[in-house]
């Protein structure tokens, strides 16, 4: 018995085509490594595009790669995560599963109020394979309320539980403020449970839940996550035994100067020295700067010139962020928010229930719903015309107008 465990790939998260580029081909090497390490089966658990109607260009390359697993007679096992849903409901894997391309385990009915599982058997291994869909700010919660678990922990046999929602027990200190679920949510008795959505890289068992694992994305979606991770990989699993796999496209080269006490010049020139004494070929460079300068404005550092002599030294991509430095005369708003989602879960629950319309409970769902529909981006090719329609449509079934 061996598989592979992949998630998060998030294909097209990048908005610079040379990083979406680099997102794509951490995909291509992963199923290329699949094939070559003659895997019997492959989890992808959730958010395998990062937009519920990815581009063209794409969708055609993953179909690619899907149809030589195919051709190898490796399936490909697979649940929706928070980024594969559109506002209607609507998923790509749906197209993907028709095409015979791979299969949705989340299925199942309600029998006496509760959602009863089933389990898809791999003709191959005979393992049994179920799972939960995830969405975003753990909406999916209401079905592990109701879910059926005496009918999946009394199964017997090889049996994984895939699902795309993080656990309160494993979360990272720099997560800790993330919306999480216990881990009693999910059914015991199970041999492998296949995470998603939490971009760390974890394997742990605790009471009653063995080989809970993580495989954190197949290439980072983010320059805090690229600062932390450096590469993506996933986990091949072969006789209970877990190897990460990890994938390197590119090298990653980090520079971060504290600045506190010293002035735009200097900071220029630091960066400066650091960059004649490195080699940057291919290489994908961050750049952080931290701390309360002596005197001036950030804007006087001379960013292009740096940017400049990075590319001359052959580096493939270079970016920077500055959301750490400040100056003495500035004085900066704090926000207890981690991140864009979590700022605006809890703008929505600060101002819940003025309207009067809608209970709490669906009033929150609808708005979040609603954020995600308005922040969809036009398809390739698609007229604005279209774009519009789409986007009018959707949120009127969403509404139910």
């Amino acid at each position: 018995m061996k598989f592979a465990h992949m998630g998060d790939c998030h294909i097209g998260a990048w908005r610079d085509p040379q990083m979406r580029n680099v997102n794509i081909k951490a995909f291509v090497k992963a199923i290329d490594m699949c094939v070559s390490e003659s895997v019997d089966f492959v989890l992808i658990s959730g958010d395998l595009f990062n937009n519920p109607l990815p581009a063209i260009d794409n969708l055609k390359i993953v179909t690619t790669k899907l149809k030589e697993l195919k051709d190898k007679n490796i399936p490909v096992y697979a649940i929706a995560g928070s980024h594969d849903f559109s506002p209607s409901g609507k998923t790509i894997l749906d197209v993907l599963e028709k095409a015979g391309l791979l299969i949705n385990v989340v299925k199942g009915n309600v029998v006496d109020n509760k959602l009863k599982l089933e389990f898809t058997i791999d003709p191959k291994t005979g393992i049994k394979i179920t799972g939960m869909l995830g969405k975003k700010g753990m909406l999916e919660k209401s079905y592990y309320e109701t879910l059926d678990r005496e009918n999946l922990e009394s199964e017997e046999g090889y049996k994984i539980f895939m699902f795309h929602t993080a656990l309160t027990e494993l979360k990272p200190k720099e997560l800790e403020k993330m919306i999480s679920s216990p881990v009693s949510f999910l059914p015991k008795t199970f041999n492998y449970y296949a995470g998603g959505h939490v971009h760390i890289v974890k394997e742990s068992s605790l009471e009653g839940y063995k080989n809970l694992v993580y495989p954190g994305p197949l290439f980072p979606n983010s320059f805090s996550e690229l600062e932390k991770l450096n590469q993506g990989g996933f986990y091949i699993i072969e006789n209970d035994i877990l190897e990460y796999k990890p994938i390197t496209i590119n090298n990653h080269i980090n520079i971060t100067i504290d600045c506190s006490h010293n002035v735009p010049e200097k900071i220029e020139q630091e960066l400066k020295d650091k960059i004649r004494a490195e080699e940057f070929h291919n290489a994908i460079v961050t750049i952080r700067l931290k701390g309360i300068m002596e005197s001036g404005k950030i804007g006087d550092i001379g960013f292009k010139d740096i940017f400049s002599m990075l590319y001359e030294k052959g580096a493939y991509f270079v970016m920077k962020s500055t959301s750490l430095l400040r100056t003495k005369e500035f004085k900066d708003i704090k926000i207890s928010s981690d991140s864009v989602e979590e700022l605006e879960n809890a703008l929505i629950k600060e101002h819940l229930g003025q309207t009067g319309i809608f209970e709490l409970d669906k009033e929150e769902k609808l708005v979040k719903e609603l954020i995600k529909l308005l922040g969809e981006e036009k398809i390739e090719g698609e007229r604005v015309i279209d774009f519009e329609t789409r986007i009018k449509r959707d949120s009127n079934e969403l509404l139910g107008i």
